[in-house]
């Protein structure tokens, strides 16, 4: 198959930056609400044939999400505190009780009542339960390589905090993230990816672009730029987030985990 073109597309000025598709850019999650919002008017429209085939399995989804559980009665702070609590212990090498048991499993079978979203990177020396000595149904989890967030990611987090009262959010990035040094290397070295790996770091590009302007190492400051970004833009992402932010009934904050200490800084 034939390689699409490379495109110097001028991201934020920087004429260094090449991607194949301008499609794969980052966009403002308004732009990303719209195009969902037709998507679904088109789905809607021509999904007539088959809506009674497809209308008892929505109903019976839509029913389960109207019985919501009880919150988990936390607030943003406490949440806050039991996280870093358990990172505490998990520095230290203090082993809690951690609620892995059968009991827990059943308690956890019928409804879930975690007190945490967790944003995280894929990387697997990052998981996030044993970061934070956490146990079963302790945390919602969305991760994916660099800790971005797309459409899909957001509507995770937006059922977690609307559906599961979940009081806090937390985009954890981590020290030397190959998904941000992929673009480091995008803008510092012009690196060319196939077209998947050029998707996930394509988000990342607008933090690295930030960070060259800025004394220090680059791949640092870019992952917390990346994690400093993520942040900002889901405080103004929907209007249940933003009710919540404002009734003081949710928290979004950014950390970084540092591979060598184990320590999580909380920094946004």
């Amino acid at each position: 198959m034939r390689r699409p073109t490379l495109r110097n597309v001028g991201v934020e000025g920087h004429p260094g930056v090449f991607v194949r598709d301008v499609r794969l850019l980052p966009r403002p999650l308004e732009e990303e609400h719209m195009e969902m919002k037709l998507s679904k008017r088109l789905f809607l429209k021509g999904a007539c044939c088959g809506a009674a085939v497809l209308g008892t399995g929505f109903a019976a989804s839509a029913s389960a999400a109207d019985n919501t559980p009880a919150p988990t009665g936390l607030s943003p702070d406490q949440a806050l505190a039991l996280l870093k609590k358990g990172n505490d212990d998990f520095v230290a090498d203090r082993v809690p009780v951690l609620h892995i048991d059968r009991k827990r499993r059943l308690e956890i079978a019928e409804a879930q009542h975690p007190f945490a979203v967790l944003v995280g990177c894929s990387d697997s020396r990052v998981p996030p339960e044993l970061l934070f000595a956490c146990g079963l149904g302790d945390l919602f989890i969305v991760r994916v390589a660099g800790n971005t967030v797309d459409m899909v990611g957001l509507g995770s987090i937006e059922y977690a905090v609307e559906h599961l009262g979940v009081p806090l959010v937390v985009v954890l990035g981590h020290e030397r993230c190959g998904a941000v040094a992929a673009a480091v290397a995008a803008v510092k070295d012009g690196a060319d990816y196939d077209s998947a790996i050029e998707a996930m770091v394509a988000p990342i590009l607008p933090s690295v672009l930030h960070s060259t302007r800025l004394e220090g190492d680059l791949l640092d400051n870019s992952v917390r730029e990346n994690v400093k970004r993520v942040v900002e833009r889901l405080r103004i992402s929907t209007d249940v987030i933003t009710s919540k932010l404002e009734a003081g009934k949710l928290k979004i904050v950014g950390a970084r985990y540092d591979l060598d200490e184990g320590k999580v800084d909380f920094f946004v």
